[in-house]
């Protein structure tokens, strides 16, 4: 039996500022990233919600910005 190995996740706030990028950049990028890429929706009270991402998400999301250097599209 396979267990899931993810100790953590890291919200999109910390992510684009460890990545030097804009929040909303990222989310950008993350739009077309699913569960199986490392990104996944967290949920709090009240319909908060939160974009977050485990190492493996972090990882592909550098490389989205590699094929994709110009923030302006």
């Amino acid at each position: 039996m396979e267990l899931n190995k993810v100790h953590s996740v890291k919200t999109i706030d910390r992510v684009a500022a460890e990545l030097g990028e804009t929040v909303d950049r990222i989310f950008d990028l993350a739009i077309c990233m699913d569960t199986e890429d490392g990104v996944i929706w967290v949920y709090g009270p009240a319909d908060d919600s939160v974009i977050a991402f485990t190492p493996f998400g972090i990882e592909n999301l550098r490389d989205l910005i590699e094929m994709d250097p110009d923030p302006a599209r």
